[in-house]
């Protein structure tokens, strides 16, 4: 069940699935990810702030470079990560973000190896089973896999064309209550579509936010509602030792 909690009196929402790894997700006050310079003050502060809660220091706060694609990497090393959506991590003396505003965050962890993942799962990554290809990086026990869908574009609010729900419908078995047509419009229900790649692997905790970018606009940004902008929620990992 996700609920809110804060960080330095910020809003971050969380999940009570995973208990044994800090794990968040960022709101429209605690957020660390724009390009909007008059905003760069208000995110070195909360990165500096989520720094200290999560006690780790701030060049070990790593993200990549996202694009929409499949590539998946280890973040235990290296700190640079160009053309990568994924990231998987094991060492507890790191963290890693990845940014979303519509896109759909997803988060990993295997508590028999105390090993996690971050995975943003647009239309394009989740076409591309982009979590299931985490899944099988990880080389994890699907039993061991306790997986968060966060805050995303919702059912209702994403309407797309043929070209899109194509290319998803091949991503799953069951396709059952995943597409809609509506008055000549074509919606499909990213969160589950994601949820679905998970379960047919064998995964069986999974817990879906039930906030929608789009609906929630005042807890979250969006990219399709807000004009494209800049501005970026965030999901969190930190591996505790």
């Amino acid at each position: 069940m996700f609920y809110f909690d804060e960080i330095n009196s910020k809003k971050i929402l969380k999940s009570t699935l995973i208990k044994n790894a800090e794990v968040f997700f960022t709101t429209k006050e605690s957020f660390i990810k724009t390009k909007d310079e008059s905003l760069f003050n208000t995110v070195r502060k909360n990165k500096k702030d989520i720094c200290s809660c999560l006690k780790i220091k701030e060049e070990d706060f790593i993200s990549p470079e996202q694009t929409h694609g499949k590539r998946v990497c280890s973040a235990d090393k290296t700190r640079t990560f160009p053309d990568t959506d994924a990231l998987i991590i094991t060492n507890p003396k790191r963290a890693v973000y990845l940014n979303y505003a519509d896109c759909t965050p997803v988060i990993l962890y295997d508590i028999k190896n105390n090993k996690g993942a971050i995975i943003h799962a647009g239309w394009r990554g989740s076409a591309a089973k982009i979590c299931v290809e985490t899944l099988r990086i990880m080389e994890s026990n699907p039993d061991d896999i306790f997986a968060l869908i966060g805050p995303c574009v919702c059912f209702e609010c994403f309407e797309t064309g043929s070209e899109v729900i194509n290319a998803l419908e091949k991503t799953v078995k069951n396709k059952d209550g995943l597409f809609r047509e509506k008055n000549g419009r074509m919606y499909a229900d990213l969160k589950n579509i994601n949820a679905r790649q998970l379960k047919e692997q064998g995964v069986k905790n999974i817990d879906i936010c039930p906030y929608c970018t789009c609906c929630n606009n005042d807890l979250f940004f969006s990219y399709r509602l807000e004009n494209k902008t800049t501005n970026r929620i965030s999901a969190v990992l930190k591996i505790n030792p």
